[in-house]
C-alpha cells in the first residue's frame, strides 16, 4: 500500500510539474506578445516599443488579438436588451484594440522591413487576416444590431457624428455581404480569402524583381552624362551588391528616373528602361501576369454577389464620383488636352534631336532625357543645378516651417525612441506648447522596403474614452548620401516630400470623438485632395528663399533660378498627365471588362487599351500592370486610381481660393482649411466638407487652368 501511494504521489507531483511548466511556458509566451498587443504607455503620450518588439512573435500576437476581439464582439451580440447606440456603437468602436496594434507592427513591417522571415509570416496571415474581417462582418447577431441603431437613427437623439458612426459601419457591413444568405457568404469568405494570398504574392513578386535587377556599369565610359551624386549612389549600391569597382542603378524609381533624365548612352537607357518597365512581367518565378488575371476574376465574381455590374462599379458606389461613368468624363476631359500638349512637347524634343543629328525618332526611353534638354533650351533651367539647392535636412525644415505658418504647429525633434531601422527620426509635433501627436521619418530605400514614398498611420487620433494623440509615419524611398556628405533630392522628390506630409498632417490634425471617422478614413478620392494642396507651399518664397540651400556654399536658391521654377509650372504637363492618366484609364477600363469567367491577360489589355484612347506612343503607362501595386496589392486604389484627379480638381480649386483672399499664407484661409477640411476627417461627408470650406461645389475648370490646358 505504501509503495502505490508513493508511486501516485510522484506520478501526481510529475503531473503538477509538468502542469507548472505548460503554464510558465504560456506566460511567458504571453508575456513576450505584450509588446505588441499592449496599449501603447510612456512619455509623449505613449509609443511603439520596437525594442521589445519581437518579429518572431507577430502571428502568435494577431491570432491572440483575434481571440480577444471574439471575446468582445460576443459580449455585444449576446446582450438582452434592444440595440442602441451606447450599448452597440460605443463597445465596437472600442474592441480589437490589441489586434489592431499587433496589425500596426504587421503593417510597419511588411512594408519597411520585409526580408524573407517576415515574407513567410506575411503569406501565412493575411488570408487569416481576411478570413477574421469576414468572421466579424458575417456575424449576423452583431449587424442586426447595426442595422437596427442605423435605422433609428435620425429619430433617436444622436449626434450628427454619431448618426455619421452608424452610417459609415452600416455601409462598410452592406457593401462586404452582410445581409447575404449564407451560401453567398461562404463564397466571399472563399473569395477574400484567396485575393489576399494573391494580393501578397503580386506584392512579393514586385519586391523581388526590384531587388534581383540591377543595371550594371562597367566602365567610366557607361556613366556619361550622370551627375556626382547618381555616379556614387551607383557605386554605394554596386558595393552594397558584392560589386565593388563597379556602378549600379536600382531597380527602382527613385534611382532610374535619374539614370534615363541625364545618362547620354542611349543603349544603357534603353536597357535600364525595359529592365525597370519588366518588373513583375519577366519568365521567372515572380511573373504577376496569371496572378493578375486570377485577382480580376475573382473580383468581378465578387462584385456580382454583392449585387454591382462590375468591380468599378462596387468602387465608386462608395466614392465621391459615384459611378465608372463619372469619372471616365472627367479623365477623358484632361485626356484630350494632354495628349494635345504631348504632341508639342514630342516635336520640340525631336527637333533638339534632329538638330544634334542623333537621327532618332523618339522613344519612352528618351523622353525624359530630351525633355530636359528642352527645359534648358526653353526655360535656361538645369535640374542638377535644382538639386544642387535641394538638402533633404533643409527641405524637411522648410516643409516643417510652412507647417507652422499654415497650420500653428512646431516639429521638435525626440531622441532616444525606439525605431525600426537607424534611419528613423522622431517627432513631437506641438501647438502652443501641447504635444497633439508624434511623426516618424523613414527616409531612405533599402532591402526589403517597398519604393515609392506613402504615409502610414501608427495610432489614430480619437477623444472617444480617452484623449489620444495621432502617431503617423511618412517613408520615401530617397537614395542615401555619402557619409557626412548631404543627401540631395530632385525638384519631384521635393514634391513628394510635401505631398505625402500632407497625408501626415491630415492624420495628425484630426479632431474628432471616434476612431473610424478619424485622419485620413475619409472617402478614397477625397484623401488625395489636402496632400496635394500642401504640395503648393514648397514653391513659396518663404520655403525656397530660406530653405533651399546651396549644399556647398549655403547660399540661398537664386531670385533668377526661382523665376524660372514658377515660369516652368506647368512645363511637361503633357508627359506627367498621359503618363499617370494612362494607368488610371487602364485601371477603370480593366475592372469594367473583367469578368467572373473570362481570363485576361494584363498585358494584351494594356495593349488594346493604350490604343483605344489613342495613348502616344513615346510613353507608357506610370504604373504598368505587372508592377501596379496601387490595384493589385490589395484593393485599396482599384478601379480608383483616378482619384488623384478627382482631388486634383478640388486642389486646385481650393489653391484658388488661397489666392483670392491675398496668399497661400493668408491667416483666414489657413485657419478654415485647417477646421473644415484637415480635422474633421470622415465626421462629415466630404462633398458637404468641401464646400464648407469654398462656399460652393468644385470648379472643375480648376484643374485645366492649373495644368495649362485649354478650359473648354
Amino acid at each position: 500500500m505504501k509503495r502505490r501511494t508513493f508511486l501516485k504521489n510522484a506520478i501526481y507531483l510529475a503531473a503538477l510539474g509538468e502542469a507548472f511548466i505548460m503554464n510558465m511556458k504560456q506566460a511567458l509566451a504571453t508575456e513576450s506578445l505584450g509588446p505588441l498587443l499592449e496599449t501603447w504607455t510612456g512619455d509623449h503620450n505613449g509609443y511603439p516599443r520596437f525594442d521589445l518588439a519581437k518579429t518572431v512573435d507577430l502571428k502568435a500576437a494577431m491570432m491572440k488579438g483575434m481571440d480577444l476581439k471574439r471575446d468582445e464582439i460576443k459580449k455585444i451580440v449576446s446582450q438582452s436588451d434592444k440595440a442602441n447606440f451606447e450599448n452597440t456603437f460605443v463597445p465596437l468602436e472600442d474592441a480589437g484594440r490589441p489586434l489592431n496594434n499587433s496589425i500596426r507592427f504587421f503593417d510597419i513591417y511588411t512594408s519597411t522591413m520585409n526580408d524573407k522571415k517576415m515574407q513567410a509570416i506575411e503569406t501565412d496571415m493575411r488570408p487569416i487576416l481576411a478570413k477574421f474581417d469576414d468572421e466579424i462582418i458575417q456575424n449576423d447577431p452583431l449587424f442586426q444590431r447595426i442595422k437596427s441603431v442605423y435605422e433609428s437613427r435620425q429619430s433617436s437623439g444622436l449626434t450628427p457624428e454619431q448618426q455619421r458612426l452608424t452610417e459609415v459601419y452600416y455601409k462598410q457591413f452592406t457593401r462586404q455581404g452582410a445581409g447575404l444568405d449564407e451560401k453567398k457568404k461562404s463564397r466571399l469568405r472563399e473569395i477574400n480569402e484567396r485575393l489576399a494570398t494573391l494580393f501578397t504574392k503580386f506584392s512579393q513578386n514586385q519586391l523581388a524583381d526590384e531587388e534581383d535587377y540591377t543595371l550594371d556599369l562597367d566602365s567610366e565610359k557607361d556613366l556619361e552624362g550622370l551627375p556626382e551624386s547618381i555616379k556614387a549612389a551607383a557605386a554605394s549600391q554596386a558595393e552594397a551588391k558584392s560589386k565593388k569597382g563597379k556602378w549600379c542603378i536600382a531597380n527602382t524609381r527613385s534611382a532610374m528616373e535619374p539614370f534615363l533624365t541625364f545618362s547620354t548612352r542611349r543603349d544603357l537607357r534603353e536597357k535600364g528602361w525595359r529592365m525597370w518597365t519588366s518588373r513583375g512581367d519577366n519568365e521567372n518565378a515572380h511573373n504577376n501576369i496569371s496572378t493578375i488575371s486570377e485577382i480580376l476574376k475573382l473580383r468581378a465574381e465578387r462584385a456580382k454577389i454583392l449585387g454591382f455590374q462590375t468591380h468599378a462599379h462596387w468602387i465608386l458606389d462608395n466614392n465621391m464620383a459615384k459611378t465608372p461613368d463619372a469619372a471616365m468624363e472627367l479623365m477623358l476631359k484632361v485626356w484630350k488636352a494632354a495628349v494635345n500638349r504631348v504632341k508639342e512637347e514630342v516635336a520640340d524634343m525631336q527637333a533638339i534631336a534632329d538638330k544634334e543629328g542623333a537621327k532618332i525618332k523618339i522613344e519612352p526611353w528618351d523622353y525624359r532625357f530630351y525633355a530636359e534638354k528642352v527645359r534648358n533650351a526653353k526655360y535656361d533651367i538645369d535640374q542638377n543645378v535644382v538639386k544642387e539647392y535641394l538638402q533633404l535636412d533643409k527641405i524637411l525644415e522648410g516643409m516643417f516651417d510652412a507647417a507652422d505658418r499654415v497650420f500653428g504647429l512646431q516639429m521638435k525633434k525626440i531622441e532616444g525612441l525606439p525605431v525600426v531601422h537607424p534611419d528613423v527620426t522622431v517627432y513631437a509635433v506641438l501647438r502652443n506648447g501641447k504635444q497633439i501627436g508624434m511623426w516618424y521619418f523613414d527616409p531612405y530605400a533599402r532591402e526589403g522596403k517597398r519604393s515609392g514614398a506613402w504615409m502610414n498611420e501608427y495610432r489614430t487620433q480619437e477623444r472617444f474614452k480617452n484623449d489620444v494623440t495621432p502617431i503617423v509615419s511618412n517613408n520615401s524611398s530617397f537614395v542615401k548620401g555619402k557619409p557626412g556628405e548631404s543627401t540631395l533630392i530632385s525638384w519631384d522628390d521635393a514634391n513628394t516630400l510635401f505631398h505625402e506630409f500632407g497625408h501626415a498632417l491630415h492624420g495628425l490634425q484630426s479632431n474628432v470623438t471616434y476612431p473610424s471617422l478619424a485622419g485620413t478614413a475619409v472617402k478614397r478620392d477625397f484623401v488625395e485632395f489636402p496632400s496635394q494642396v500642401n504640395e503648393r507651399w514648397l514653391m513659396t518664397n518663404e520655403v525656397l528663399k530660406k530653405y533651399a540651400l546651396h549644399h556647398k556654399t549655403g547660399e540661398p536658391m537664386p531670385d533668377e533660378l526661382i523665376k524660372k521654377i514658377r515660369k516652368a509650372k506647368t512645363f511637361n504637363s503633357g508627359f506627367i498627365t498621359v503618363e499617370y492618366l494612362a494607368s488610371a484609364l487602364y485601371d477603370m477600363k480593366i475592372h469594367l471588362a473583367s469578368t467572373p469567367d473570362a481570363d485576361i491577360n494584363a498585358g494584351d489589355f494594356e495593349k488594346k487599351t493604350m490604343s483605344e484612347v489613342g495613348c502616344p506612343t513615346e510613353i507608357v503607362m506610370r504604373h504598368r500592370p505587372t508592377q501596379f501595386g496601387h490595384i493589385f496589392s490589395d484593393d485599396g486604389y482599384s478601379a480608383g486610381y483616378y482619384v488623384y484627379i478627382w482631388a486634383d480638381t478640388m486642389s486646385a480649386d481650393a489653391t484658388e481660393a488661397f489666392h483670392e483672399a491675398g496668399g497661400l499664407y493668408d491667416r483666414k484661409t489657413c485657419d478654415r482649411f485647417r477646421d473644415t477640411i484637415f480635422s474633421v476627417g470622415n465626421s462629415v461627408a466630404p462633398d458637404v466638407a468641401f464646400r464648407n470650406f469654398r462656399g460652393r461645389d468644385v470648379d472643375t475648370n480648376a484643374l485645366m487652368r492649373d495644368r495649362g490646358f485649354p478650359v473648354s
